[in-house]
């Protein structure tokens, strides 16, 4: 059974003089805990980004799509990589939807685009429904895959509206220093779900 170690003045060490170095050690722990999930933070949000807003979310979709290919080169024996895959991409889609909702469809209203805004974020809707289902069924069901590349589908649609039609038109509308506020709020709001 352990003993307590006593100092000098026959104090425990948890009750004397070293109370302080064991505070000190716990914040400095806590300390560097949060500096390291900040830095994992900085480092979800910014790899790979280079440039504005659009070129972030270009990059973004690339990256789901890259999360697709993945989970569609499984097979029904692989339930387990299918579901970490699945939570990858589910957290990648998230992030990057609460960031275009959070910003980028408010800016397509301020412009009067209200329409495209309300299209896009009800593609939004959809998007959860297919990750709602694809995580309700069983990942050995040979329907499960044929569900990935239903929803597939349906997210490069979305892509290629926002990327080809929608954004370009949006960035090009806006001033410089529009686009550059823009990016930082993008930023700002892709940070808190990294």
């Amino acid at each position: 059974m352990p003993t307590k170690t006593r100092s000098r003045s026959g104090e425990s060490a948890w009750n004397g003089n070293n109370t302080g170095v064991l505070v000190g050690a716990a914040m400095a722990g806590a300390a560097v805990g949060l500096a390291a999930n900040m830095g994992r933070k900085l480092f979800v949000q910014f790899a790979g980004h280079s440039g504005d807003w659009f070129d972030t979310l270009k990059t973004e979709h690339d990256l789901a799509l890259a999360l697709f290919d993945k989970i569609q080169a499984t097979d029904d024996s692989q339930t387990t990589m299918r579901s970490h895959l699945l939570m990858k991409l589910k957290h990648a889609l998230a992030k990057h939807a609460f960031q275009e909702e959070n910003v980028i469809y408010p800016a397509l209203r301020d412009a009067n685009e209200r329409e495209k805004a309300d299209h896009l974020n009800g593609d939004h809707g959809y998007v959860k429904t297919y990750l709602y289902e694809l995580e309700s069924m069983a990942k050995d069901d040979p329907a499960w895959l044929a569900r990935v590349g239903d929803f597939r589908k349906m997210i490069e649609q979305h892509m290629r509206e926002e990327e080809n039609d929608i954004f370009p038109a949006l960035r090009a509308r806006l001033s410089e220093e529009k686009n550059r506020e823009l990016t930082m709020m993008m930023n700002k709001e892709g940070l808190q779900l990294a």
